[in-house]
């Protein structure tokens, strides 16, 4: 193929799922998972993620050029089935995050007449620092694995929006797996690994690409935009501040002491909403500079807080337009919650009418969706007038595993209770 880039290719191929918060995000390293981008070794595409760790990479990961995200519905019909997926799962991509093949032939060893038992679409690609981050949705804590009791408090089902439009094709799932790169071909190969090892035991439900990332984790560096061109990310928690990642991100012993200890196997995991938001663009494009930046909160060009000069200006949410999206999304409109965001933009063609299908795949980790995302998402829905110009298409919400430690497995904590 010759002048169309694999990023090109992605861009126009690029999908994604988003919910409320769309200006006021960003992400920063963390530097007690296996996720840190200080750990992260090697230099360029050889860069490589460590897989193990207190926490999944991923979450507080500096966020990658690249989205994969897959919900699979499992098929398999007895907990030992299951066990062996996420085991093999957790085989397959110890070997990929650190860039080698899967399966002891690879892409072109092993026995000729049966198929490679790596793809080898991502061969010479190296890891691009890839993560891939697995969660359970609550669809699986049913009769079929026994896993009923174990269903954390937490992990409660989204309820319904005012203005929503989901298609149910495009959400929920009993697994999720967001595979992140700065490759998206290698982001690609890794949901294309981890389906085919699956088979007769989960099939994908719904996958969404995602480019251009609309988070940053690095203060240091420049906020990215979403697709109405304004920055997005700016009051995103720092992965460098711990305490605020374990106030806010990550699930802390005794969280679910009040629901008898149900999901006590949570303790350095997280809850992820993702939600799949598509933007009007047309209407946007016709709204007067104004209005567009009375209705963020922030100017355009700079990003800064209506009245300021600087994008990260201190200022009081209060003295932002009482509908603007940045005001009401604020922590201090909200109890002081926060989400850590690593949002994409995203780029599905025309809908046949010839307006963009495009938007924004919200992605959302919280300690406890009950305080964060739900009643965030319930403030923007009635009051935020950026609605106007948003469709929430596509919904989920996962409990996403704690760390793996050597030798172990995703969803050990949990298989094993």
């Amino acid at each position: 193929m010759t002048g169309v880039s694999r990023r090109g290719l992605f861009a126009a191929l690029g999908s994604g799922a988003v919910a409320g918060g769309l200006v006021a995000a960003g992400v920063a390293t963390a530097d007690r998972s296996g996720a840190s981008a200080a750990a992260s070794s090697g230099s360029g595409s050889a860069r490589v993620v460590p897989f193990h760790g207190e926490h999944q990479a991923g979450v507080a990961t500096d966020v990658q050029a690249n989205l994969h995200f897959a919900a699979f519905d499992v098929t398999a019909t007895s907990r030992d089935e299951l066990v062996s997926l996420l085991q093999d799962w957790t085989a397959a991509a110890v070997a990929l995050t650190a860039g080698r093949e899967v399966g002891d032939g690879g892409a072109s060893g092993g026995a000729p007449l049966a198929p490679p038992s790596d793809t080898g679409e991502a061969v010479d690609l190296h890891a691009n620092r890839l993560t891939l981050t697995v969660g359970a949705g609550p669809s699986l804590f049913d009769d079929r694995f026994g896993l009923a009791a174990a269903r954390p408090a937490a992990l409660v089902d989204i309820p319904a929006f005012p203005a929503d439009a989901l298609v149910p094709e495009r959400s929920d799932g009993d697994l999720c797996v967001q595979a992140c790169a700065d490759d998206p071909q290698v982001a690609v190969h890794a949901i294309r690994t981890l389906t085919r090892l699956a088979a007769g035991r989960a099939a994908v439900r719904w996958a969404q690409l995602g480019y251009g990332r609309a988070a940053t984790v690095d203060p240091s560096a420049p906020t990215p935009r979403n697709l109405f061109g304004f920055k997005d990310g700016t009051a995103n928690p720092a992965a460098s501040d711990t305490a605020t990642l374990d106030a806010q991100v990550w699930v802390q012993q005794g969280d679910d002491d009040a629901a008898g200890g149900a999901g006590a196997w949570m303790a350095g995991g997280s809850y992820l909403v993702a939600r799949r938001i598509r933007m009007h663009i047309e209407t946007w494009d016709r709204t007067s500079l104004q209005e567009q930046e009375q209705v963020i909160g922030r100017t355009k060009a700079a990003g800064a807080p209506l009245g300021h000069a600087g994008e990260h200006d201190a200022f009081d949410p209060r003295s932002l337009p009482a509908s603007s999206h940045v005001r009401l999304a604020h922590p201090e409109t909200n109890g002081g919650a926060q989400m850590l965001r690593r949002g994409y933009n995203f780029t599905d063609g025309t809908d046949g009418l010839g307006h963009l299908d495009a938007g924004l795949f919200f992605l959302a980790y919280q300690r406890d969706p009950r305080t964060a995302f739900i009643p965030v998402q319930t403030a923007l829905a009635r009051q935020d007038a950026l609605s106007e110009y948003l469709e929430h298409t596509g919904s989920g919400v996962w409990a996403v595993f704690p760390g793996v430690p050597d030798g172990g497995y995703l969803g050990q904590q949990l298989l094993s209770t």
